[in-house]
């Protein structure tokens, strides 16, 4: 059941931010709590959605919300998967892009983990209950290949070679720009950004060494086909380095601006990209040393369709 309070801004609270103005008003939740409700859009000011750091004022009418707490177990849930590969240690997904990898706010079900519990039981524990079987992460709106693992033997094993760096990643991004060399090097730290904390920066107050490899595949009227290979895997790496380096990922919600779409002259382009609803990335390699055996082996994913649109416009519209 959904409690529901309201309370109006006496005078000696007007200009609190309205976070702060929560946390002393003895609701059961925290004041982290307050900060995702408010970012959900269950506390309203006088109606209206707003921010944490609103500044309420003398007479405002603030409601909120609270929903009933969801369970911490994620819930097996039919879901198809596509699956690569498979055997006692380990699973290969290719996973679409739309697909969350694990329960998180906003996301509490529907995602890869729901669908891996309905589909076996063997999953690793290191992860937690809300992260059985996740060794890394793909991004929501990122498509490829992702392996899950099935004991904790395999889980280790995995996590060691990501932590090393000796995992081979390589991605198929489409990005703007035209790149004046035909490969290249980006290195820098990757961060929370220091004012949008949604958002990672290569100038963060605090932040890790990334490290990302670029090539050109083909070079389009403004537009690039690149093979991207990870050194490290920084949270949005690859997306914070190519929007640094005025490349940004076609299709980024965060990191590239709307008006990076007028641009394009080619209206059946134009068309094209307006209509992609996730950035143009793909993981379309992935390479380890299989946990039991040791052996070295590698495992690709083809482009998905949204992205081969895309590619076959440029390449009918701009191609030699």
């Amino acid at each position: 059941m959904v409690q529901k309070f309201e309370f109006i801004v006496p005078d000696s609270d007007g200009k609190k931010r309205l976070d702060i103005f929560l946390s002393e008003q003895n609701l059961p939740i925290s004041r982290t709590q307050i900060k995702r409700l408010i970012d959900t859009k269950l506390i309203k000011v006088n109606d209206i959605s707003t921010k944490a750091s609103f500044k309420v004022t003398r007479g405002d009418l603030v409601k909120v919300s609270i929903p009933e707490p969801i369970p911490a177990d994620p819930s097996p849930e039919d879901i198809p998967m596509d699956i690569l590969y498979e055997d006692s240690f380990i699973i290969l997904v290719n996973k679409p892009a739309g697909l969350v990898v694990h329960p998180a706010s906003g996301n509490y079900s529907r995602t890869l983990v729901n669908a891996l519990l309905y589909y076996t039981h063997d999953l690793s524990g290191i992860g937690g209950v809300i992260r059985p079987g996740i060794v890394h992460r793909l991004d929501k709106n990122t498509s490829g290949v992702l392996v899950v693992a099935k004991s904790d033997f395999a889980h280790q094993s995995l996590a060691s070679q990501f932590e090393k760096h000796s995992i081979t990643r390589k991605y198929t991004g489409i990005a703007y720009g035209t790149f004046k060399n035909e490969k290249g090097t980006i290195a820098s730290l990757i961060g929370r950004h220091p004012v949008d904390r949604k958002k990672m920066s290569t100038k963060p107050r605090k932040g890790k060494k990334a490290v990302t490899h670029w090539r050109v595949i083909e070079q389009f009227d403004e537009i690039a086909l690149l093979e991207i290979n990870l050194e490290t895997g920084r949270t949005h790496q690859i997306r914070v380095h190519l929007a640094d380096s005025h490349h940004p990922i076609i299709g980024d919600p965060v990191y590239c601006s709307n008006k990076k779409l007028l641009t394009i002259k080619n209206d059946r382009l134009r068309s094209r990209l307006k209509s992609l609803n996730r950035q143009a990335l793909h993981a379309s390699l992935l390479g380890f040393n299989h946990p039991k055996t040791g052996e070295y082996m590698e495992f690709s994913a083809p482009l998905p369709e949204d992205l081969k649109d895309i590619l076959d416009t440029l390449q009918s519209e701009f191609g030699s």
